[in-house]
């Protein structure tokens, strides 16, 4: 049976996740950005923290931590590279070790780019992947301390996840990203529905994340950097992926 995974929004443009076992009774949170509305969604389910899953340093990622730790003795997770800023962690991790909620394995994933350390969680058996700020919602995350090359390279261990994978990234960024992404890929039509979709679910207050990793491939610009409309449209046909990659990221920086 796969884990059960629940959104919920936080902040103005945040989202936590719960990943919960209905067999064990575990249940992982990914990211704390505020507390309030990750308790009350375990309250209104009588579920208990086994973990927390932390994906980066950011503020808004991990503010929460210490009011949710008041309530839930779980045990936390993070990068061993990223400790020095995280939290206290009670299980360092790094990529290609694993974690379990319940039976099912999740793999670590080190996606680097938005921040050095940056980590992501594949469950392969319930086609989950929790990426925060790297593989966004018809983006990514900005470069505040990677370099074009690492995020290009992260972007495309996640590309590599089988289609069907559903990604849970971290914020509600996916209407401006796809006026953005309709800036490179303007007769995309993949995207122009998608667009259209996006507005439909934002009007009814529906998140638009998780996303389908095919669904990305075929409309995410950051991932379509060795697409030859894409490479046209800025003027860097027959480039090297990295550097259509980085215009793309430097264009939507000023966007």
């Amino acid at each position: 049976m796969p884990i059960e995974i629940v959104t919920i929004p936080c902040l103005n443009d945040n989202y936590a996740f719960l990943a919960h076992d209905p067999a064990s009774g575990d249940t992982a949170l990914v990211d704390v950005p505020e507390a309030a509305p990750i308790l009350a969604a375990l309250g209104e389910r009588g579920w208990t923290l086994s973990h927390v899953f932390l994906t980066h340093h950011h503020a808004d990622h991990v503010q929460g931590l210490k009011e949710v730790l008041s309530q839930h003795r779980a045990n936390v997770v993070g990068a061993a590279a990223d400790a020095h800023r995280l939290p206290k962690l009670d299980i360092a991790v790094a990529e290609g070790d694993t974690v379990h909620v319940g039976k099912e394995v999740g793999h670590v994933m080190d996606v680097s780019g938005h921040t050095v350390g940056h980590v992501a969680y594949h469950f392969p058996d319930s086609a989950a992947v929790f990426t925060a700020d790297s593989l966004m919602a018809l983006g990514c995350g900005r470069l505040f301390e990677g370099t074009a090359p690492q995020m290009w390279a992260s972007l495309g261990k996640l590309a590599a996840l089988p289609d069907e994978t559903l990604v849970y990234s971290g914020h509600e960024y996916t209407r401006a990203n796809g006026a953005f992404a309709l800036t490179i890929e303007p007769d995309n039509p993949d995207l122009i529905s998608r667009v259209r979709d996006i507005a439909a679910a934002r009007s009814r207050g529906e998140p638009t994340v998780p996303s389908s990793l095919a669904l990305e491939k075929a409309t995410n610009p950051f991932l379509r950097a060795t697409v030859p409309a894409v490479q046209a449209n800025v003027g860097l046909s027959g480039a090297d992926p990295v550097e259509v990659f980085a215009e793309i990221r430097a264009r939507k920086d000023r966007f």
